[in-house]
């Protein structure tokens, strides 16, 4: 040992063999390194796993957020163009918002927030923030059913806005499709003209907007003209409405267009 301490005789042999041992040796710990690797992988993919379930989870919440987030801009998009159109309507009014809608697709209904408590009555009209809505047909202490334009058993009096001519625009059961009754072959009314309340009737004061000209069409066969109109009244959309009391003003320019006797 002496003879080794000081010659280093000795260490071609240890290195020949820690070369042989090594195999054995790393054959003995691989069942703890393995052990070892394959716990700190499985821990990883495990919190890899937890963390992509919380993010999915948080994402999916953020979307939520989100789309309410854009209901509720759209919202206040529809309440400002509502309150824009309120200010230019001299009469009475009150805002209500849609409950339900009547599945009947033959029948175009809804019901409103609004009801006798709160002043309604039956065959008051309605707008919405682009023109006339509907009329109420049926009102409850807290709620009423209100008729939009487009059912076929509802028709309003209007004229052109341009010419003044004096029509009828009645439902034909579907949302974007009014029919204009009575139009001669040669009247003077074109696509794009629009068609207001004239007043008569005694239900909608004059003046409110309902529908453009969508289509002419004369017919020397009838004496009549097929004339078509899309309603302004967003009916298939809207969810804030106002409901219009008629004022004393509104009654005597109903009369003077020809409404009262």
């Amino acid at each position: 040992m002496t003879a080794d301490h000081r010659g280093h005789y000795l260490d071609t042999i240890r290195s020949a063999l820690s070369i042989i041992v090594y195999p054995i040796q790393y054959l003995v710990s691989f069942p703890f390194s393995a052990g070892n690797w394959l716990g700190e992988n499985l821990v990883s993919r495990e919190t890899l796993l937890e963390e992509n379930t919380a993010l999915k989870h948080q994402n999916t919440f953020l979307k939520a957020q989100m789309q309410q987030f854009i209901s509720l801009e759209l919202e206040n998009m529809r309440l400002r163009r509502l309150l824009d159109a309120s200010q230019k309507v001299a009469e009475r009014i009150l805002a209500a918002e849609l409950l339900s809608i009547d599945l009947d697709p033959f029948s175009h209904m809804v019901r409103i927030n609004k009801g006798s408590r709160h002043g309604v009555y039956e065959g008051q009209p309605l707008l919405d923030a682009e023109g006339v809505f509907g009329q109420t047909v049926h009102v409850t202490p807290w709620t009423a059913t209100v008729m939009l334009i487009s059912d076929p058993r509802h028709s309003i009096p209007v004229q052109v806005n341009r010419t003044g001519l004096r029509t009828i625009a009645a439902g034909t059961g579907a949302m974007d499709r009014l029919k204009i009754l009575h139009i001669p072959n040669n009247a003077d009314i074109k696509v794009g003209d629009i068609l207001v309340s004239s007043g008569l009737g005694g239900v909608f004061p004059i003046g409110y907007p309902v529908a453009r000209i969508t289509q002419v069409s004369p017919d020397t066969s009838q004496p009549y003209a097929t004339v078509v109109a899309e309603p302004l009244a967003q009916l298939d959309r809207s969810r804030e409405v106002l409901l219009v009391w008629r004022t004393p003003v509104a009654d005597e320019e109903s009369e003077l267009a020809g409404d009262k006797p």
